[in-house]
Formats: structure tokens, sequence, C-alpha cells
């Protein structure tokens, strides 16, 4: 039998696939050379990369063009530019919240007996980084790493309810999927609960992501006064009650305080 011969059109998929790794990879060994170098000419890193002076040329261009690096234009010599500090700075905001918030989750969770968890904003979710277990727990599920709905969970709620309208509402028009008999998926009436969340200073859902589970949850800020996170605490309904929310919150809202105060935060109010 003669050897099957590859389609056309999924061999071009293959190796252009394979282009667009070589070039991500050869765009990190500049951003690396760069690092270790302080600066470098084209030839200079056409040299490092072992690539011809063009592609050492394109890569820079692109790089350039993300404002990740940087050109002296008299010298030529090119630099890590501003950019480099934005990705920075947030993975330093991540890693100190996650860092900060292990003792304060941890007395959040002993405080109340329930799950606390810190989360931060990614895209159109709220990712948990940090979560802590209470003696009272009745759930071994993991939170950690798992991406949450904004509108469905409290964490999710604290951190929409805060940011700029026009980015708010850009997520409210991708629509908002229901996960239980309770979720909110009307957003005028989301609106109305995410005004109340910036009044009182906390948000709560009751059964809105999974029936029988109510949640708490207050944003974290940092030393410049901005959102960086929410701290918040879930646990079963039936011990986590609607009526006794007001009185859970106070303790999140303290861990919130708490959480900001290690973050830099100045002041002690939160909204």
């Amino acid at each position: 039998m003669g050897e099957v011969q590859e389609p056309d059109a999924a061999a071009g998929r293959r190796r252009g696939g394979a282009g667009a790794l070589r070039s991500v990879d050869r765009a990190v060994s500049v951003l690396e050379a760069l690092a270790r170098l302080g600066e470098a000419g084209v030839t200079e890193i056409a040299d490092e990369l072992g690539v011809h002076k063009s592609t050492a040329f394109r890569l820079l261009g692109a790089l350039e063009n993300r404002g990740l690096v940087g050109q002296e234009k008299e010298r030529g010599k090119y630099f890590l530019g501003a950019g480099m500090l934005r990705l920075a700075g947030a993975a330093a905001v991540r890693l100190d919240i996650s860092q900060e918030g292990v003792p304060v989750c941890r007395a959040l969770a002993d405080s109340t007996g329930e799950t606390a968890n810190v989360a931060v904003l990614d895209g159109d979710a709220a990712v948990n980084i940090m979560q802590a277990r209470g003696a009272a727990a009745v759930t071994a599920f993991n939170w950690l790493g798992r991406r949450t709905p904004l509108h469905a969970t409290a964490s999710g709620k604290a951190l929409l309810a805060h940011l700029p309208e026009e980015r708010r509402e850009a997520l409210l028009a991708q629509g908002l999927a229901r996960f239980t008999a309770h979720t909110l998926t009307d957003p005028a009436v989301l609106r109305t609960e995410l005004a109340r969340v910036v009044e009182r200073g906390y948000a709560q859902t009751a059964e809105e992501l999974e029936d029988g589970l109510n949640a708490l949850g207050v944003v974290v800020r940092g030393h410049d006064g901005s959102v960086i996170g929410a701290i918040g605490v879930s646990g079963p309904a039936y011990r986590m009650a609607r009526e006794s929310l007001p009185e859970v919150a106070e303790r999140v809202l303290e861990a919130a305080r708490d959480l900001s105060r290690r973050m830099g935060h100045p002041g002690q109010h939160l909204r």
C-alpha cells in the first residue's frame, strides 16, 4: 500500500502553526536577551537568536508596536519598553494579593467556619487565587484556579459593580447565562443589584451559581485606591441564610479592610 499523503490544507495549517510557535519563541528570546544585555542593536539580537538580521528586525518591530520594546533613535539600540512594566506590574499584583491573602483568607474561614476565597478579575470572569476552608465547611470542592461568572458569584458581582461603566456595560451586553432558577439574567435587574453592592459595600448571592450555595464578596483595594481583587466567603444556604448575610458581611468587610491595608491602601473606606 502506498504512503498516505497529508492533504495540502492540513499540511499548510501544521506548517503555519509551527511557524507561529517559532515566532513566539523567538520573540520571548528577544525579550530575555534584552533583559540580560540591557540594550542591543539588531545585529546583536540576530546573533543571540541565530537568525538573519531581517528576522530580528521584524521581531523587534512587532514588539515595539506593542510597547514591549523601545528604541533609542540616535544609536539604534533597543531596550525593554514600558509595556513590560505594565505586564510585570499586573503579575506582581496578582502574586502579592495571593501571598498577602493567605492569613486573611484563613482568618475569615476560621471566623465564619465556611470557605473563604480571594479572587481577581480575569477578562469576563473572576478567578479564585486563594482558598481556605473553615471547620464547618461541608464540601471538599476546590475553587482554586476556577474561572467563575461575574454576575452569578459574590466576588464577581463586587468586581463587576466597581468596573468603569463602559466596560461593565460591554460585559453585560455579552449576555447573562443562567445557572439556577435564581440567577440574575435580566441586565436591568442586575444593574439595580450592582448599585446596591456599591451602596452597602458588599455583594451577595443566594443560590445564583449553585442550588443551596450562598456567598458574600467585598472588593480589595491597592495603594492607589484601585480595585485589585475581592475576598469572599461561601457556605450552604441552610447555614448562611439570607437573613444572616448582613451579619456575616461585617466579617467579610473587615477581612477586605485588612487585606487592603496589607496591599498598601491607607484608608478604611472601601466602597
